[in-house]
């Protein structure tokens, strides 16, 4: 037999087993709007024209990855990063690829992106 009277919410039995202060999430690093926007604007022509499958993003407490993959078993083809530790020297955001290689590293994500948005590269 439960102690919970029938007049009682159940979901106020938890509620009251919850410590009073929950402690906050750690800092993490995360893309912000526009970024995440910019990022998924290339991602959607690119599914469009049949080179990318699948995404994944990683939120870390040193760093934001956007991973793009061709198949969803495979490593990723391109990592797209954000490591605000690097703001002042060679640029927060970064492009490697799948070898590990970093493609083009820079201060402003779309002079970044532009290695690996053709359409964009070639005007």
């Amino acid at each position: 037999m439960s102690s919970i009277s029938e007049d009682t919410d159940p979901s106020e039995s938890r509620a009251v087993a919850r410590t009073p202060t929950a402690t906050p999430p750690p800092n993490r690093v995360t893309f912000n709007r526009l970024e995440l926007n910019r990022i998924l604007n290339l991602y959607g022509r690119m599914v469009a024209d049949g080179e990318w499958r699948d995404y994944a993003i990683d939120f870390l407490k040193d760093r934001a990855v956007f991973s793009v993959f061709r198949r969803a078993s495979e490593v990723p083809i391109y990592r797209i990063e954000k490591d605000p530790r690097l703001a002042r020297k060679q640029g927060m955001y970064s492009v490697i690829s799948a070898t590990g290689l970093i493609l083009r590293r820079g201060h402003e994500l779309e002079r970044v992106l532009l290695v690996i948005d053709r359409k964009l590269a070639l005007v």
